[in-house]
């Protein structure tokens, strides 16, 4: 005959093992969701200071396979960098809102945009941007032409446009649209007006 003590610990220590299993499955879980979130958070930016000024937006319909130009009153900062940067973003904005014509992932985000004399601009977007654009020739070049038209038509000067993700050099977009070339600014907005 097994005595009792040593049935009451085996079933305390089955009771713990089963607990312990319920709580980790528990933690996992709660971990998959803060990931979820994490991923999708939308990094906060300071809001533009500036002059409310009326800009030219490109916006993209993929319906209707062409940009649309929208004016926009929006406050500009006072450095042509940054008033590059918010213009971008202001656009983006409009392709992160529910039902939008042209659909951007909702952690899509302009890094940076360097000016560099004469003429030329780099953008560099984040991972997110590139990684989570959905894949198509048509979309992925409204994408970069409503980029490229958007700054053109709001930033003096602006001649040609380089695209990086991460700050490095990538060869497409979302698998067709080739970012390893300068986009001419005067050839896509010839392309977008046929």
């Amino acid at each position: 005959m097994i005595p009792r003590y040593l049935l009451i610990g085996v079933a305390a220590l089955l009771v713990l093992v089963v607990a312990m299993g319920i709580y980790a499955r528990h933690m996992r879980r709660q971990a998959g969701e803060l990931e979820s979130l994490a991923a999708n958070a939308l990094p906060v930016a300071p809001p533009a200071s500036g002059p409310t000024e009326t800009v030219t937006l490109y916006v993209a319909d993929d319906a209707a396979g062409m940009l649309r130009a929208r004016s926009a009153q929006i406050p500009l900062p006072g450095g042509r960098q940054q008033r590059a940067e918010e213009l971008l973003r202001t656009l983006l904005r409009i392709y992160q809102q529910p039902g939008a014509a042209h659909p951007l992932a909702p952690a899509a985000d302009i890094r940076s945009i360097y000016l560099v004399d004469p003429g030329a601009a780099v953008i560099d977007l984040n991972a997110a941007f590139a990684d989570q654009h959905r894949s198509g020739i048509l979309s992925e070049q409204l994408t970069v032409n409503s980029l490229v038209e958007t700054l053109a038509a709001n930033v003096p000067g602006i001649q040609r446009v380089n695209i990086l993700v991460e700050g490095k050099t990538r060869d497409t977009l979302a698998g067709h649209a080739d970012l390893t070339e300068s986009f001419d600014v005067v050839t896509v907005v010839q392309a977008g007006n046929q």
